[in-house]
């Protein structure tokens, strides 16, 4: 049973917003416009970015920069899969060990190897961010705090109404039938308090603001 990383530090569970200060890593978002075109990553990475944000306040000790910036990239791989499959084996039957979450999961680290060192990246913080990449969709555990926080953002935004829109398309569910996915499969799955704390809060605006409730 894996056990759930616990803070001391206060929680924002507040709506997600933008962080302030974030300009540091536009040349990142710049570099990946094109990647960010698939699959709804030009709605799922800005989100999942800002929760990283957020987790890592809570979580203090581990390496932001690495954090955020794995985050920024994780799904960028999803660009280089052929797009039917996307949809008919990455949300199909089980899911999870698809084909194609692997393969996205190697273009992801090709394509932080590609745009991270002409931006000043050092290889060694480049293998950091690729071990992260590399298994953040089929590796069953993590390896790190900052594996830890990647894998939270990236589940995170699906709690919030843009998430639950594109997402339960993808797995051909209405949204109240997902937001009980999202209730009994994904909150399980959170690896920090933190996140089980920001799902719950954003879970429960999402479902009010939906009428989960009454369009069930």
């Amino acid at each position: 049973m894996t056990m759930t990383l616990q803070t001391i530090h206060p929680v924002d569970t507040t709506p997600i917003v933008a962080s302030p200060g974030s300009e540091d890593l536009d040349p990142l978002w710049r570099a990946i416009v094109d990647e960010s075109r698939a699959r709804g990553n030009d709605i799922h990475l800005p989100i999942s970015f800002a929760y990283a944000e957020r987790l890592c306040d809570a979580y203090p000790d581990a390496d932001a920069l690495v954090v955020r910036v794995a985050i920024l990239l994780h799904d960028t791989g999803w660009a280089r899969v052929d797009e039917s499959r996307i949809i008919s084996e990455g949300f199909a039957g089980d899911w999870r060990k698809a084909d194609v979450r692997f393969e996205h999961e190697r273009h992801g680290c090709d394509i932080a190897r590609e745009v991270l060192p002409p931006l000043g990246f050092e290889d060694e913080f480049v293998t950091r961010v690729t071990a992260i990449i590399d298994g953040h969709d089929t590796r069953p555990e993590s390896r790190s705090i900052e594996d830890s926080l990647v894998r939270d953002a990236d589940r995170l935004w699906r709690f919030t109404p843009a998430g639950i829109a594109l997402a339960s398309g993808w797995f051909g569910l209405t949204p109240a039938e997902y937001v009980r996915r999202l209730r009994v499969e994904i909150v399980p799955e959170l690896l920090t308090q933190a996140a089980v704390e920001m799902a719950e809060a954003e879970l429960a605006r999402s479902e009010a603001l939906l009428k989960t409730e009454q369009l069930s």
